[in-house]
C-alpha cells in the first residue's frame, strides 16, 4: 500500500503516541495494527524501530480493549499547554 508522505509521517507519528490507539490509526487510515508495524520497520531506522516495539509492547493505552476508561483522550491535558 503506498500512502501520500504527510499520511506516513502523521501514522508515525501517531503510533509514537502513548494515548493514541491503534484502533483510531485503523478509523482514519485503514491501516490494521500489523500494518502500522510493517510501515514502522520501513520507514524507521532499526535501532527507532525496536525503541519503538518495545515502548508500544504491552502498553495498554495502545489497545482499546485494555485501555482503562479513565483514559478518555487521545493526549495528557498538559501536552499542549501554551507556554
Amino acid at each position: 500500500m503506498t500512502l501520500p508522505i504527510d499520511d506516513e509521517s502523521r501514522i508515525i507519528e501517531m503510533a509514537w503516541e502513548d494515548r493514541t490507539p491503534f484502533e483510531a490509526i485503523e478509523r482514519q487510515f485503514g491501516l490494521a495494527e500489523k500494518d502500522v508495524i510493517r510501515l514502522m520497520r520501513r520507514c524507521l531506522k532499526r535501532s527507532s524501530f525496536n525503541l519503538w516495539r518495545a515502548r508500544v509492547s504491552g502498553r495498554a493505552t495502545k489497545h482499546l480493549k485494555l485501555r482503562s476508561p479513565d483514559v478518555s483522550r487521545g493526549y495528557c491535558p498538559t501536552q499542549y499547554k501554551p507556554r
